[in-house]
């Protein structure tokens, strides 16, 4: 074969992988898809695991939790709970047991858009938003300023158009709401405005929580239809850590599992300040709070959905700071992981923060070391892993199209590699040896597997350094910017049907108009 013949041939090669590449591949032929199998990292051992397991129990037992609202006691000690001379409500051994042997395991998370729905249990890892940051990063001027509703219903925007991002959780608080209840009634309809895919949020006020399930049932459809198909959960912090329940919160998840809402379980305790230094300790405490949580929704409601919350978050001992890009941050997470795995329950937790205040080198290495830890754990739902900076105290809307792509690379981490008889491709390595030309650029293989083996970002370059001198030396975050606006231009999803917004807006002082905005819209300037 002459020169030129082997230059067409190689050409011919990368015009067809280049093709390949860019035609629309099915969700179940890609490369990575939403609860990809992890379960590979795993930083406790089995003797690990019982250990925490027992010192939970334990705490249960002998140190209790303090605070328990008149409804919370009543629950419980018809369970076989006591009240201590500390007025603290103890657990016994035999109630978590109990509840451990019977509470729901294999529930979907609803979405309105069934092929969001999303089944976390067994390793199957799930990545999505959360948090309550109280500024936006902006990039271009390296400012953080305050954040808005309408960057609630941005953000859902651009995670509504995010593979690697399966559900949107609330990541901003709305600070020009001026009550609790413009806040929470507001975020919730802004995040149902902007996004088909699951949405989680939180509610302050039990009678808030009264308010969004009857927003809920006109938008879907009737309290019957909502039921069936629960598409929004409550991130409820019912327990103040160390070993304490939250009043209102307390509230508030008994209005949402008796009205058939999901609830997250969340203690997040801050190793060195409302948990233990010790990392096994944090865990430990952290155990013990989420299954006096898991207790009591059962107590309230047998077999409710809940997703089992362990939060620990890390401080930097130097200063008492929280460090949610640190290393051990990654370590807890996965530890937490695990013993969701230990108990066989739906297991969220956070990962993929980072401390660094725009995204830059150190957010990079912070997000995708935790993010990919943790996500290798076996966690099912793993919060706060795209746009967060400086620990949960700024939200950047381009580093969720960013955080995009690294949480697509970390699920192919999670998918690991097959080996097989296929894959272990005996026949095709001997053919491109001693029958073909050396090299598998243009194999059959090569091509056949381009969408469904590899993962490509749509923002990171891989351009060579010529390539891109010639474009222009492209910057990602610019990248990143450009794609933003792009979005947030052009994609008004029609999310409420006009007839149940009507309704809701008849009875609920909604902010956001009901309109599909253009480009330039004097309301939002």
């Amino acid at each position: 074969m002459s020169m030129s013949q082997e230059k067409t041939r190689r050409r011919g090669g990368r015009d067809a992988r280049r093709e390949l590449r860019a035609k629309p591949v099915p969700r179940h032929e890609a490369a990575v898809q939403p609860g990809m199998s992890g379960g590979k990292y795993k930083p406790l051992s089995d003797r690990d695991m019982q250990r925490i397991h027992e010192t939970a129990l334990t705490l249960l037992e002998t140190v209790g939790l303090g605070d328990a609202i008149d409804s919370c006691i009543e629950a419980l000690t018809a369970k076989g709970c006591w009240m201590d001379d500390r007025g603290r409500l103890c657990f016994p051994r035999a109630l978590i047991e109990d509840t451990l042997a019977n509470c729901a395991r294999d529930f979907t998370l609803f979405a309105r858009d069934e092929k969001h729905d999303m089944q976390p249990s067994g390793n199957r890892a799930y990545f999505g938003t959360g948090g309550a940051a109280v500024h936006i990063v902006e990039p271009k001027t390296r400012e953080y300023r305050d954040s808005l509703l309408i960057d609630i219903y941005d953000c859902a925007r651009l995670v509504d158009t995010c593979d690697n991002i399966h559900y949107f959780q609330r990541p901003v608080v709305a600070r020009d709401m001026e009550s609790p209840r413009d806040l929470d009634i507001n975020t919730l309809y802004a995040c149902l405005a902007g996004t088909s895919k699951h949405v989680g949020t939180s509610m302050v006020e039990a009678s808030h929580v009264e308010e969004s399930l009857e927003i809920l049932h006109l938008v879907a459809g009737g309290e019957d239809k909502w039921r069936a198909r629960p598409f929004v959960s409550q991130s409820n912090c019912f327990v103040v850590p160390p070993m304490k329940f939250a009043e209102d919160a307390c509230r508030c998840l008994e209005v949402a599992v008796r009205g058939g809402m999901p609830v997250l379980l969340l203690s997040a305790g801050q190793a060195g300040a409302t948990a233990p230094a010790a990392l096994a300790g944090a865990i430990a405490q952290a155990v013990a709070e989420c299954l006096a949580g898991l207790a009591y929704v059962n107590a309230i409601v047998p077999g409710a959905p809940a997703i089992w919350g362990p939060w620990p978050f890390v401080s930097d001992l130097r200063t008492g700071a929280m460090s949610g890009g640190s290393g051990e941050q990654a370590l807890i997470t996965a530890g937490c992981a695990q013993m969701g795995r230990f108990y066989d329950l739906t297991v969220g937790s956070a990962a993929g923060m980072c401390d660094g205040k725009l995204p830059d080198m150190q957010s990079g290495h912070e997000k995708g070391v935790t993010a990919a830890l943790a996500a290798m754990s076996g966690i099912n739902m793993m919060y706060e892993c795209a746009g967060m900076h400086a620990s949960l105290l700024g939200f950047c809307l381009e580093s969720v199209l960013l955080d995009n792509d690294m949480l697509g690379a970390v699920n192919r981490n999670v998918r690991g590699i097959e080996v097989n008889d296929e894959t272990l491709s005996l026949e095709v390595i001997s053919q491109v040896c001693l029958e073909g030309p050396g090299h598998y650029l243009g194999s059959e293989q090569t091509l056949s597997l381009m969408q469904s083996e590899y993962f490509y970002p749509k923002l990171g370059d891989r351009t060579s350094p010529k390539e891109w001198n010639e474009a222009g030396k492209p910057d990602p975050v610019e990248m990143a910017a450009a794609r933003k606006k792009e979005v947030l231009s052009s994609y008004y999803p029609d999310y409420i049907a006009a007839s149940a917004d009507k309704e809701i807006r008849a009875g609920h002082d909604i902010k956001l108009p009901r309109i599909q905005m253009g480009p330039g819209d004097p309301r939002w300037n």
